[in-house]
């Protein structure tokens, strides 16, 4: 779908909020593991695992603030 529908559902609201706390757990685990390990490859790792799970939130975020606007 390239664009939020008109009206988003009950249903489909709780799955979006579902979904960005999954991520947002995601995202602040991997910056907790991203500042305790010293291994720089796991750092590397850690700080991509952040950025992808920070996106997917930004993401949901703009699809809801677009649905609001309709």
């Amino acid at each position: 779908m390239n664009q939020v529908p008109q009206m988003i559902s009950t249903k489909d609201l709780a799955y979006l909020k579902d979904i960005f706390e999954w991520n947002l757990t995601a995202s602040k685990k991997a910056y907790h593991y991203y500042e305790i390990t010293t291994d720089e490859q796991l750092k590397i790792a850690f700080e991509q695992y952040y950025q992808m799970h920070k996106t997917i939130c930004n993401t949901i975020l703009i699809i809801l603030k677009e649905g609001e606007s309709l």
